[in-house]
């Protein structure tokens, strides 16, 4: 499916309206745990990458930007092929693309488990199915792209962890899945809800993402004023 509206143009009482079809986070019982099975914080300096897929990749860049640790975040299509990686393209719903973060981080300062529970408690609702809120599509599927065994590993011990627990009242639908190639959005994409703040969709479906952020993760939250 396409999308329902186009984005910038959705009206504020539309969205308003939608608010409750999961722009928020998916409900839990008593919050999400920390992962049992994670690395170490390594003991020197370095740069990793993760990929995930949470909705529209405006919300979800607009978090990992504000996470200490994190050195760069990138809009992108994951799942699909380079020759159909354009925003045009991606928004039929035919090209096999997740709207996707690539998110590099330093590993000596945040662990790969911790990503994971920002993106389980406050980027998405990962029980929903190819849509988040008013988004609807295999565009918007929750996914993790993994890039490593280790992350495949951590990833799917964490879903088994919080399934096993009930976190949720449903099922979780991410897939974990190979990175098989993260193809850059266009330039208008990227930031773009530090950009646009006043726009409804931000409003309504993403700042609340970073407002939860901030009050969830106090300790890893930082301020972001663009690149």
């Amino acid at each position: 499916m396409m999308r329902l509206f186009p984005r910038p143009l959705i009206p504020l009482t539309a969205l308003l309206a939608m608010a409750s079809s999961g722009c928020a986070p998916a409900e839990t019982r008593g919050g999400i745990p920390a992962p049992q099975t994670d690395d170490a914080l390594a003991h020197t300096s370095g740069k990793q990458t993760a990929v995930f897929a949470g909705g529209c990749f405006w919300g979800t860049q607009s978090v990992f930007e504000r996470v200490k640790g994190v050195i760069a975040t990138t809009a992108g299509y994951a799942g699909g092929s380079a020759a159909t990686a354009t925003y045009d393209q991606v928004t039929t719903e035919t090209t096999g693309h997740a709207e996707s973060v690539k998110v590099v981080f330093d590993p000596s300062k945040i662990n790969y488990g911790k990503l994971l529970q920002i993106f389980f408690s406050v980027v998405h609702d990962p029980t929903q199915l190819n849509r988040q809120g008013p988004d609807v599509g295999t565009s918007y599927r929750s996914a993790i792209f993994y890039t490593s065994d280790e992350q495949q590993k951590i990833s799917s011990a964490y879903i088994a962890q919080l399934e096993a627990a009930h976190v949720f009242g449903k099922p979780i639908v991410t897939q974990v899945t190979p990175l098989k190639g993260f193809y850059d959005a266009e330039s208008y994409h990227q930031d773009y809800a530090l950009h646009n703040p006043n726009n409804s969709y931000i409003q309504v479906c993403d700042r609340p993402k970073v407002d939860a952020l901030r009050k969830e993760y106090p300790e890893l939250f930082q301020e972001y004023k663009g690149r």
